[in-house]
């Protein structure tokens, strides 16, 4: 006959390890739903504009990268052709003093300082003074010439070679901070890419509607500023709607400082490239009420953002990735300064 034994109860210090056990996985579980919400609509576009707003500092120091590699590539030109029109006259200056050196050969005696010359180095045999003796004076001045020349021409060819380089370290900042704008403008992309087709249809909307504004936005009757800034204003407000493109100078798209620059080319003055530097381009105005239509104004507080006073506290400027050219209040972003060019 089968004996019945009551089950083994667990004892309480299992059943405690095991309630804290699962205990713990519920409240882990939670924790990772917690910690993995779907961003809302809110949460992307405050991360979009924070993305866009890094994009735009990297565009602008961009800018100035790419204005000085210009610039060395000029001066690395002319270097090369400098030094390329010297060495033809170097060769010029040598092939005369050949020409004398064939005539004492072909007379049977050639002058022992100019064979010594033709052989080695100028320099060093015209700090032999006591041997100039032994030239004529047009065969003297013949050897400093060349000496002087082949001093210039190592000189421009060392200049070159360390422009060479300059330029070399240039263009690979330049490749960083294009890498560093594309980027910060795919991760905008992919957020931008979490949100439904209604949510996106609303953020198009909001901006469509920014950009309509402007039809009937009171700029006030201020006068401006100069009548250079008041031609400067004109020319940007015929491109209200042109998209913003980073590095973009006009006449179909620009970035900030882009727009400012083309402006005041309209206007017949030519401002640096970047919005720091055009930062410098004139007279500082540190009030609001002190702007005049026309003027500058530069925001945040490495004044990586700039736009043209519109009058009635708007600006009108290139604002951000996935934005046209339009008029926005001044109080939108941080103001630090007009400059009146």
């Amino acid at each position: 006959m089968a004996s019945h034994r009551r089950p083994k109860q667990p004892s309480r210090t299992r059943v405690t390890v095991l309630t804290a056990t699962a205990a713990a996985a519920v409240a882990l579980s939670a924790q990772a739903a917690h910690a993995d919400p779907t961003p809302s609509k809110k949460d992307v576009k405050s991360e979009v504009d924070k993305l866009y707003n890094e994009a735009e500092q990297a565009t602008e120091k961009y800018n100035g990268v790419k204005e000085q590699q210009d610039k060395l590539q000029k001066e690395v030109d002319d270097l090369q052709d400098k030094v390329a029109r010297g060495q033809d006259e170097l060769n010029q200056l040598r092939k005369g003093l050949g020409a004398i050196a064939s005539g004492q050969y072909r007379s049977g005696s050639i002058d022992p300082s100019v064979q010594l010359f033709l052989s080695g180095d100028p320099d060093t045999y015209l700090e032999k003074a006591a041997t100039l003796d032994q030239l004529s004076g047009k065969q003297a001045d013949q050897l400093r010439t060349i000496a002087d020349k082949q001093r210039r021409l190592a000189q421009e060819r060392a200049e070159a070679a360390s422009k060479i380089q300059d330029l070399s370290e240039t263009r690979k900042t330049l490749g960083e901070k294009k890498d560093e704008i594309k980027d910060k403008l795919a991760k905008a992309q992919e957020l931008l890419n979490t949100l439904t087709a209604k949510e996106r249809e609303a953020m198009q909307a909001a901006d469509s509607r920014a950009n309509r504004s402007n039809e009937r936005v009171n700029l006030g009757d201020d006068v401006p500023a100069s009548q250079r800034g008041a031609a400067a204003l004109a020319a940007a407000q015929s491109k209200i709607g042109s998209p913003y493109v980073w590095g973009a100078t006009g006449p179909s798209s620009f970035d900030c400082s882009g727009l400012t620059g083309w402006a005041y080319a309209q206007a017949g003055q030519s401002l640096p490239r970047t919005s720091q530097e055009q930062a410098n381009a004139g007279t500082r105005i540190y009030s609001e009420s002190g702007l005049k239509p026309g003027d500058l104004v530069l925001f945040y507080g490495d004044l990586h953002h700039i736009g043209l006073y519109a009058g009635n506290g708007t600006v009108l400027h290139a604002p951000k990735p996935g934005a046209s050219v339009r008029y926005e209040s001044i109080n939108n972003m941080p103001f630090q300064f007009g400059v009146r060019v």
